[in-house]
């Protein structure tokens, strides 16, 4: 058997064994990075603008928490460069050797976060070191998706490559669950002032122990049969970047416009409610960061039943559905949210994640399946990037500036919905991808 008639194959990795190990390094590794990106996301919204904007959360809180929102979309903006330099080198050097690197390099920086001193203890170079940091941060989490949504559906059977391309997604809300449920034990467990003082450093410093396990699991992993195909026949491109620049627009548009709903919502669940609930309704944090990880399963679960579907209606319903649920229910699920009880909150919030699973698991499957061998890493990545930027970067932001300005939650529904159908607009320019081969021998 080629190597190609390998990749394309219903067969899919040569062993079990392979397979297991493959979505695990998959799994383990976003699920890591993305806990390091969420502790940072949620505690914006409760903790770090007093912390680090001092001098401007006395005299201004409202513009306090807008700027520490946009420290979330910093990082966002030096994704594309992550996605370039890591995309570039995975089309030549390997999927494997990226994987590692962005891993340890976010781990790096979030325990580096965990040690800063605070703006009262060294002034003006305590937001230029956070700043700096989740610059790192973000530059890593560009190339940290790509490289795992590949080594998934690269090693996939071609009937599952939805269902594995879903395992580097639920790291996702994986991540988020042990963050939020990490922050809700400390919460739960320490009295403000010790959190505030100190409390707030240790989920930021366990990073370090959840780094080298990923690192040592994903070592394991075999490199991609797609990537192994273009090594031994050398016909990778000695400048993927440039040839998908020249020649694959399109599909670099199509996939930023896909994700930029979706990533917007999201955003709204990992940062924005948590501190709209506790600082604007008064709502306690232990309970508000409970709800939050119990819908947080919720967005596992259909993440997986959204790649799962993907394989058996195909990529382009299954986003569409998820997208006209998250359009549907954005102002019901605010109006649930404003009126203050902790079981309507979840009941908001898990409802939503019904939406963002299915517009996110098949997403590894159906942006690997645009691309050609040579320049998908880039591809997929800079797409991802991109979209990454227009939806979730400054999402918090904005809603915050909306709620501010219109006092309305539901403007805030209005410009996610407004992103829903742009998002569904990309997945019908698209169009279906199913089925489509990965192999070099195929473009």
């Amino acid at each position: 058997m080629t190597a190609t008639s390998r990749v394309d194959s219903e067969m899919g990795p040569s062993s079990k064994h392979e397979e297991r190990k493959v979505l695990a390094g998959t799994l383990v590794g976003t699920t890591i990075e993305w806990y390091d990106f969420f502790i940072f996301a949620q505690l914006t919204g409760t903790l770090l603008s007093p912390l680090f904007l001092t001098p401007l959360q006395a005299s201004n809180p409202g513009l306090a928490q807008i700027l520490s929102f946009a420290l979330i979309g910093i990082s966002f903006l030096f994704r594309p460069l992550g996605a370039i330099v890591a995309g570039h080198l995975g089309d030549r050097l390997g999927r494997k050797a990226m994987l590692v690197f962005t891993l340890i390099m976010m781990g790096a920086a979030t325990a580096l976060i965990g040690m800063l001193p605070t703006y009262a203890q060294i002034g003006f170079w305590a937001p230029v070191l956070l700043i700096l940091l989740r610059i790192i941060q973000g530059f890593s989490a560009g190339g940290e998706w790509g490289g795992a949504a590949l080594m998934a559906v690269e090693h996939a059977p071609k009937s599952k490559r939805g269902l594995f391309g879903a395992y580097p997604q639920i790291g996702v809300p994986i991540g988020m669950i042990l963050a939020t449920g990490l922050l809700f034990v400390l919460n739960s467990n320490m009295s403000k002032e010790d959190f505030a003082s100190w409390g707030w450093r240790v989920p930021f410093l366990l990073s370090i122990v959840l780094i080298v396990v990923g690192y040592l699991i994903r070592r394991a992993v075999a490199e991609s049969p797609v990537f192994k195909e273009m090594a031994a026949r050398k016909e990778e491109s000695k400048a993927p970047l440039g040839v998908l620049i020249r020649n694959h627009k399109l599909p670099v548009l199509y996939s930023t416009m896909i994700f930029i709903g979706n990533n917007a919502a999201g955003y709204l669940l990992i940062a924005f409610f948590i501190s709209y609930a506790t600082r604007a309704l008064k709502m306690p944090v232990p309970e508000i960061l409970l709800a939050t990880t119990l819908a947080s399963f919720g967005w596992l679960v259909f993440t997986l039943v959204g790649g799962w579907l993907s394989d058996k209606i195909g990529r382009v319903k299954t986003f569409l559905t998820g997208y006209a649920i998250v359009f549907v229910w954005m102002i019901p699920m605010f109006a649930l949210i404003d009126t203050k009880n902790i079981m309507l909150y979840g009941v908001a919030l898990f409802v939503l994640t019904i939406g963002l699973g299915l517009s996110y698991g098949p997403m590894s499957a159906m942006y690997a399946e645009m691309f050609p061998a040579n320049v998908r890493y880039s591809g997929i990545s800079i797409g991802y990037a991109f979209g990454a930027i227009l939806g979730g970067a400054f999402a918090a932001t904005i809603a915050e500036t909306l709620l501010q300005s219109t006092g309305w939650t539901g403007s805030i529904g209005i410009y996610i919905m407004i992103l829903c159908v742009i998002s569904s607009i990309g997945v019908l320019l698209a169009k279906e991808t199913k089925g489509r081969p990965l192999g070099i021998s195929h473009h």
